[in-house]
């Protein structure tokens, strides 16, 4: 009760913030972005949040955190379309609903499945959003009492958990977020301001690389590029059949089911980078050993719907805790988060539960109203969003491409964004082909200043303690919360090793080609040996200690993989390519001259200017890769570039200027 009361003016103050009638509106304009997005398969909450974060800029803070909020909190809801209508997971968090909702829909029972799946989103949602708001109340007294070693130390377990639970091969985890945490190091470093993998001579990289072009080109470049190559709608129809009530009516009779789910999504939110490369399937597994009857599992029974539905939106609850009250990323999408927070002035952490508690209870009361406002949406559109999934995706690619380039443009305004977008996107695709794990990555990054900040931070205070006496030294960075926070540290990674293989974090790989994969390795690895080096040419210490230590583990865990491939055969998962089968080596179009209309897009805005760019790519594209009628091909060019003009004048944002801008002065919107 203490407690409660303490904290009581904050709740208040939340309450009646996102009340208000401006920030309603932007929170109902995030879920109408999240389900836009969350339709098509790969993209997420990732992608999305990469697209608004730009956007932040100038905005209120509490509608910004409204919007994102909005748009994270019904990713988990929107994807089930793909799952149900196609078969195929909307995200790695929807995989166990393909199982017997896509039978549900293939039986005519669509509708019965989308609404069972959706009343099961939607508790589950305010079931992590209850949870949420009670362990803060519970945690803050304890949290207030972090310094720089405790905060330390449990950033150390943040990583361990995302490296090693990020896929079947934890060596390749690890590798993949010590190659985010280098990436992070890009630039001036922030304690004694030498540069690192940058020069004078390129001044973009001085600043380093933004958040919002690795979203961007980690995850939103990959996926597109792949449902492209496919040349073919996500869903073959849209028919729903009936049902809509019977499927809310299946969720209350299995009521019990889902808040044992929601419960389990909790718990594996809370824990980071693991979230929904699992959560759903042991939601499901859950779901199979509580009842009797299992042998309709897998032909359309409707509770393996309920349960993993139900855990999936719960997880995103559980996935605000570290990130919230430590300023761990629980996911990829929340790493995202952080960093809009960043923007709007706020810190993720301790500072924030303690000197923004409203702010703290705006974002978790949001996420129990955005999940009320989706699940509604959801089956009130339903018919609209169905009709969206038969759209041919050729036809919606080249939208997309053109908000991701503008997007990116306005993280610094350069034309540096773009080109670094394009070799981000190139990362990217090639981790999503060969099976390194991208939100390990993406955290990774994140976290790079952070661990760099409290690692040079301890390490100072530490060394002036040790100087006045070894028992204040080993006060300061042994305390009874550090040690507890390392062995959890030690038997997460013990316990994650061991679970790591039931791991599809982007689902099943085929193997079979060993040229590939070997390849791209020994390019990671040449990468983090020119990082080591340069690191260690610098002269301040406080500079070259942290890229240095994490460069170390990098390579060792990269040439520990190098090992694996000399002695392993090719069916070995450390092969993993998905070019040598699936959707990805069946596809009509290569991946080359697919990426090539996106290059042609960017190198032609560094020309000529990106409206004028977009003009002749549109027209290109409809016309030669889509196929189309003239006719066509101008009504659709001729929206996009009016659309883009509609959505720069709102925002009063600039377009990417090319050479051409510095030799002739151009009238708005070719300037």
């Amino acid at each position: 009760m203490e407690l409660l009361a303490t904290a009581l003016p904050a709740l208040q103050e939340a309450f009646a913030l996102i009340l208000q009638p401006a920030q309603i509106m932007y929170l109902v304009l995030g879920v109408l972005l999240g389900l836009s997005v969350g339709v098509f398969p790969g993209l997420g909450g990732i992608a999305g949040l990469s697209l608004v974060l730009p956007f932040m800029f100038g905005m209120d803070p509490v509608s910004g955190l409204a919007l994102m909020v909005g748009l994270v909190a019904v990713v988990p809801t929107s994807d089930t379309f793909a799952s149900v209508l196609m078969g195929i997971p909307g995200s790695s968090a929807s995989q166990a609903t393909v199982l017997d909702g896509f039978p549900m829909a293939r039986k005519g029972e669509a509708a019965r499945a989308l609404s069972a799946a959706f009343a099961s989103s939607l508790f589950g949602g305010l079931f992590g959003a209850t949870v949420l708001t009670f362990f803060i109340l519970i945690a803050r007294p304890l949290v207030l009492a972090f310094g720089t070693p405790e905060m330390l130390a449990i950033t150390l377990l943040g990583l361990s958990m995302v490296a090693i639970l990020a896929g079947r091969l934890p060596l390749k985890g690890v590798s993949a977020a010590c190659l985010g945490l280098l990436v992070g190091t890009i630039g001036e470093a922030g304690a004694g301001g030498s540069l690192r993998m940058a020069t004078y001579d390129i001044p973009y990289l001085i600043d380093g690389v933004k958040l919002v072009i690795v979203g961007l080109g980690i995850f939103a470049v990959p996926e597109i590029i792949s449902l492209l190559r496919q040349d073919q709608s996500i869903a073959r129809d849209a028919k729903l059949g009936a049902g809509w009530m019977q499927g809310v009516r299946d969720w209350f009779e299995n009521i019990w089911l889902s808040i044992r789910c929601a419960t389990i999504g909790v718990i594996v939110g809370v824990i980071p980078g693991l979230g929904g490369s699992v959560v759903d399937w042991i939601a499901y597994g859950h779901t199979i050993h509580s009842v009797k009857d299992k042998s309709n599992f897998g032909k359309g029974d409707v509770r393996g719907v309920v349960g993993p539905e139900s855990s999936n939106n719960a997880k995103e609850g559980g996935g605000l805790v570290p990130t919230l009250i430590f300023g761990i990323p629980g996911s990829g999408s929340m790493a995202i988060f952080i960093g809009g927070l960043g923007l709007l002035g706020f810190n993720a952490g301790p500072q924030l539960i303690q000197n923004d508690l409203n702010v703290t209870y705006t974002v978790v009361w949001s996420l129990a109203l955005a999940n009320v406002v989706g699940a509604g949406l959801c089956i009130a559109l339903s018919g609209q969003i169905a009709r969206i999934t038969t759209i041919r995706f050729t036809l919606l690619a080249p939208f997309l491409f053109m908000m991701i380039a503008f997007a990116a443009f306005q993280s610094r305004q350069s034309l540096g964004d773009l080109v670094t977008l394009f070799v981000i996107g190139l990362v990217g695709i090639f981790l999503r082909r060969f099976d390194w794990s991208r939100p390990a990555f993406l955290i990774g990054f994140v976290l790079s200043a952070q661990a760099e900040n409290f690692s040079n931070n301890a390490h100072q205070i530490a060394t002036f303690k040790f100087r006045r006496g070894l028992e204040q030294g080993l006060d300061y960075i042994a305390s009874p919360i550090v040690i507890g926070i390392l062995v959890l540290t030690v038997i997460s990674v013990v316990l994650g090793i061991r679970q790591s293989k039931m791991i599809r974090s982007e689902g099943d790989v085929v193997t079979g080609r060993k040229r590939a994969p070997l390849i791209f390795l020994l390019l990671i690895l040449a990468y983090m040996v020119a990082a080591w080096v340069n690191a260690a040419l610098i002269e301040l210490t406080s500079d070259k200690i942290f890229p240095l230590t994490i460069g170390t583990v990098g390579i060792v865990a990269t040439v520990l993989l190098l090992i694996r491939m000399m002695r392993a055969p090719e069916d070995d998962p450390v092969f993993a390519d998905r070019e040598s089968g699936g959707e990805d080596a069946e596809a009509p179009h290569g991946l080359w001259p697919t990426l090539a209309w996106f290059g042609a897009l960017l190198v032609m805005s560094s020309l000529v200017g990106f409206i004028l760019a977009l003009m002749v790519f549109l027209v290109a594209f409809f016309r030669l890769r889509a196929g189309l009628s003239w006719a066509r091909t101008l009504v659709l060019s001729a929206s996009g570039i009016v659309l883009m003009c509609l959505f720069a004048n709102t925002l009063n944002r600039d377009f990417p200027p090319g050479l051409l801008q510095e030799f002739f002065k151009l009238p708005w919107p070719f300037t």
